[in-house]
């Protein structure tokens, strides 16, 4: 018994954090933390320097260089913070170094609170000014009429598809895609009671109740579904309607104060919404690109086939394909195509050429980096 008592204390004691080696860790970290700040600084300095060397009118965002950073970062990082954190963290380095020179003026698809607005804050970190705008012909509006800077507007969701009228503007639109996010849609189910069986309706848009319909069969059979504008509002709503509940992402959730009930209830466990950044600019290469492109075909037997055969021939992948019926000519189509690489690199030159020459209509909206994670 003696032996057991013995070895118990033992145990107890090995179990115990030892106060010196706990300061010793701590003062670690003030250290480091001071090497940080002295490093950021120094940082800050340069890209001060570079913005005052720059030739004026020069953009102040350069979406290739920021996308070569964070893939340089990430492929050197050891760990143990993800790549996701890594990206997170330059980002807001980044953010605020541009911001010493001039804060940028990023229009979204609002209210505040939504995906596209988180999806924003993801890309372009917190020091920019980021503007709702009611509609998505807003956001291109104020990016046309120099208003703002960028425009941050969805344009495909894994599970319910394009976006038809991010699509339709860019027909007509001089605006030029010039970076891409990939946002993870976690949908989530906030309410201010606390108790499922207190919840007689729910608030979403119609796309969240859609992509969330299993989970709300499951949980919630006979509350009622009411659509709404944004995840936002239904995030407000849920705030002051008693016996209701949203389904919204955390940063409505953390917008109006409404406690998460359950995370992550998306009825796919991959549900991503992809955003459009638009802009006036022209990006060059960063070795790892898409170019978007818009074309219509003569109405001919094979036109369709003919059009996309350059791609297939000069070796360039296609990653998306869409089509939408002409806004303005009954029976007519655009297609919509994202391939793989830079409109720089000779074989996608090369293959576009080849299409232009089969196309009735020829539009490459945005030659971009690819997303970084």
């Amino acid at each position: 018994m003696l032996h057991l008592i013995l070895r118990f204390a033992q145990n107890d004691k090995s179990g115990m954090t030892d106060p010196n080696h706990l300061t010793a860790l701590r003062q670690k970290i003030d250290a480091l933390d001071d090497q940080l700040l002295k490093l950021i600084s120094e940082r800050a300095a340069i890209a001060q320097e570079v913005g005052h060397t720059k030739v004026p009118g020069s953009p102040l965002y350069r979406p290739e260089r920021e996308a070569n950073i964070l893939r340089r970062m990430q492929a050197a990082n050891a760990g143990p913070l993800s790549n996701e954190a890594i990206a997170r963290i330059f980002r807001e380095v980044i953010s605020n170094c541009m911001a010493l020179e001039q804060p940028l003026v990023i229009a979204f698809l609002g209210p505040e609170g939504t995906f596209s607005h988180a999806a924003s804050v993801k890309h372009f970190g917190m020091a920019p000014t980021f503007e709702p705008c009611p509609t998505i012909d807003e956001a291109f509006r104020m990016v046309e009429a120099t208003t703002a800077d960028y425009a941050v507007v969805p344009v495909v969701n894994s599970t319910e598809g394009f976006v038809g009228r991010t699509l339709d503007l860019s027909i007509s639109s001089p605006l030029k895609v010039c970076a891409e996010i990939d946002f993870r849609v976690q949908q989530n189910l906030m309410s201010m009671e606390t108790d499922l069986a207190a919840i007689q309706k729910v608030y979403s848009h119609s796309q969240s109740l859609a992509q969330t319909a299993n989970w709300l069969a499951r949980h919630l059979p006979l509350a009622e579904r009411i659509p709404v504008a944004s995840n936002a509002e239904a995030a407000r709503l849920a705030s002051i309607t008693p016996g209701s509940a949203a389904i919204a992402g955390e940063m409505a959730a953390t917008r109006y104060s409404v406690p998460i009930l359950y995370r992550n209830i998306e009825d796919s466990p991959n549900n991503t919404t992809r955003f459009w950044v638009l802009s006036r600019q022209d990006v060059a290469a960063s070795g790892k690109d898409k170019t978007s492109l818009i074309l219509s075909a003569p109405n001919r037997p094979g036109a369709v086939v003919d059009l996309i055969a350059p791609l297939k021939r000069h070796g360039v992948s296609m990653t998306h394909f869409e089509s939408r019926p002409s806004p303005d000519r009954l029976w007519e189509y655009y297609f919509f195509l994202d391939v793989e690489g830079h409109v720089s690199d000779a074989k996608v030159a090369a293959a576009l050429a080849d299409v232009k020459a089969q196309s009735s209509y020829f539009k490459v909206v945005g030659s971009y980096p690819a997303a970084v994670v």
